[in-house]
């Protein structure tokens, strides 16, 4: 192998090594520009984007032991890797693909250490961030509590306008 080559098959190893998760995209007829906005996307949760040849993606997923098939890797080929939130990172993906008109599609991913079909992926993509889930339990613990403190505040305020009462019937 050229050293080009290896040295271009060492980056993408070192990069699935360094980002577990990815999601695998064909693209066709973007422009520079666009591209250049996915990748501003990707970054922006702290992701990652690299083209790559198949046989280069297929040699260097064969040394990180994920195991791909050339049949399933139709066109150009892309990466997408995931910074600390792989969800955030499949919803930027086919935001990006609704937005360009279908001209980038999944083909599949590695979340969590295991492969997943373009189907399984966009599933989870659906999902809600780690964000809105932590505010959803956050809801959940709080809403007892306010309900609780309504009850005593009821009660408190009960008394006292019970006693208002009260004394404009005496008077």
């Amino acid at each position: 192998m050229r050293e080009e080559k290896q040295f271009l098959l060492d980056e993408v190893k070192e990069q699935m090594d360094e980002y577990s998760d990815f999601a695998i995209f064909q693209y066709l007829g973007i422009t520079a520009n666009t591209m250049g906005d996915f990748r501003t996307s990707i970054a922006k949760i702290g992701g990652e984007v690299q083209m790559i040849r198949k046989r280069i993606l297929l040699k260097a997923a064969a040394e990180a032991g994920v195991e791909l098939e050339l049949s399933n890797l139709p066109g150009h080929i892309g990466l997408a890797f995931a910074g600390a939130d792989s969800i955030e990172m499949t919803k930027a993906v086919f935001q990006f693909s609704k937005e360009s008109d279908s001209a980038l599609t999944v083909l599949g991913g590695r979340l969590d250490g295991k492969l997943y079909s373009a189907e399984d992926v966009e599933a989870l993509s659906k999902l809600p961030g780690k964000d809105e889930m932590r505010a959803q339990l956050l809801g959940l613990f709080e809403a007892p509590m306010s309900q609780t403190v309504a009850v005593i505040n009821a009660l408190l305020t009960a008394v006292p306008c019970c006693l208002e009462n009260k004394s404009k019937q005496e008077s």
